[in-house]
This record gives structure tokens, C-alpha cells and sequence, in this order.
């Protein structure tokens, strides 16, 4: 199988390590700072799963037509979807066809001081070294991973707040905006969602 360049889809070397994802020094810096400024995981980017949502949260294809989370063809790759100026924002759906998933955690951030409340603080603990992003409210996160959660949850704290668990069916609207210095990776939240669905 011929391996190209992840930076400019070029052949790569014959005499390249097996594993260099560059054609070139130059190229490998170009997609440092391509991944610097986009801190979205490949898993989620390189997957035909993006919609554009109005400021209701209303799901839209990116010409501008009604989309569905259920309904692949109203679907587009993240270049299209991201192109597009429909709408106030991007979101991604959460198929059947692989394990990735979203922990949504509710209220759990002080939107000025960037504080997180104590259980909140705990759960990401827990995720570890996972992709999260602050939610388009600005006082809720999204914590991102890997996990087989074919019915989406919602559990709800004795303080009001809430933790919803989804996997399928479902979309959820993505800001880009990185919580701290969380990784641009996928981790295996199994371990998590049983602690959180033992209680």
C-alpha cells in the first residue's frame, strides 16, 4: 500500500520510517501548526459527521436546509461543514457505527473565573488525558472519548445540575474553544460512564 503525506497528500519516501506521517521537515512543521490552530481530534475531523446548528441549536445541513442526527445524508465532511457560513456554529453526531462519545456536563463552570465546581473537577479527573471543550453556553463542558453507550443518559445531581451521556443519535454543538490544556485525543471512558451509571 503506498503511504502518502498527512500534510500535503504527496508519496512519501521511499526511505521513510515506518512511522512518519511527513513527506518532509517542512510539511511536518506545517501540520504542527495546522493541529496548534485547529484543536479538534483527527477521530472526530476525519469523520463525514458535521452539521451546521442556528443559535436555537437546531440542526442544518451546510447549504442551509433542515439536517437530521439520525439521517446521514443531511451529514458533511468537517472541510464542508466548516466552509459553510450557515447558521451560528458547527456540531458533530454521534453514530452507532464506532464508540465515540460525549459526556455533557451541565452548569459545572464559573463562565468568568473559569472555576469548575468539585464534581465536575472529579469527572475530569477521571477522563484523564481526553479532549474537552467549554459548551456554547460558556459555563458547561464537553468531555469527548471513547465508550459503548448505545442509550444516551441524563443523570441528574442533587443540586440541580446534570451529566448527560450520549453515544448515538444524537448531535452535540461543537465551540473549538479547548478547556485548559486537554488533549487533541479520544480516551477510553468506559471506566468513567460505569462510575458515573453505578450511582
Amino acid at each position: 500500500m503506498d503511504r502518502t503525506c498527512e500534510h500535503c497528500a504527496g508519496p512519501m519516501p521511499l526511505m521513510a520510517r515506518a512511522h512518519a506521517k511527513t513527506c518532509s521537515p517542512r510539511c511536518r512543521k506545517a501540520l504542527s501548526r495546522a493541529k496548534a490552530r485547529n484543536p479538534l481530534p483527527v477521530e472526530l475531523t476525519t469523520r463525514d459527521r458535521w452539521i451546521r446548528r442556528d443559535a436555537k441549536k437546531v440542526p442544518l445541513t451546510a447549504a442551509g436546509m433542515a439536517a437530521s442526527s439520525t439521517d446521514p445524508r443531511t451529514w458533511s465532511t468537517y472541510k464542508d461543514a466548516a466552509a459553510s457560513t450557515v447558521g451560528v456554529g458547527l456540531g458533530f453526531v454521534l453514530s452507532d457505527e464506532d464508540d465515540v462519545m460525549c459526556l455533557d456536563l451541565d452548569h459545572c463552570m464559573n463562565p468568568l473565573t473559569g472555576q469548575l465546581a468539585p464534581w465536575a473537577s472529579a469527572i475530569l479527573r477521571d477522563a484523564g488525558a481526553t479532549y474537552v471543550e467549554v459548551s456554547p453556553s460558556g459555563d458547561g463542558l464537553h468531555i469527548w472519548g471513547r465508550a459503548h453507550v448505545r442509550q444516551g443518559r441524563r443523570i441528574r445531581r442533587p443540586d440541580g445540575t446534570a451529566v448527560e451521556i450520549y453515544g448515538t443519535g444524537r448531535y452535540i454543538a461543537m465551540t473549538g474553544r479547548r478547556h485548559g490544556s486537554s488533549p487533541s485525543i479520544l480516551a477510553d471512558l468506559s471506566a468513567v460512564i460505569s462510575k458515573l451509571t453505578a450511582r
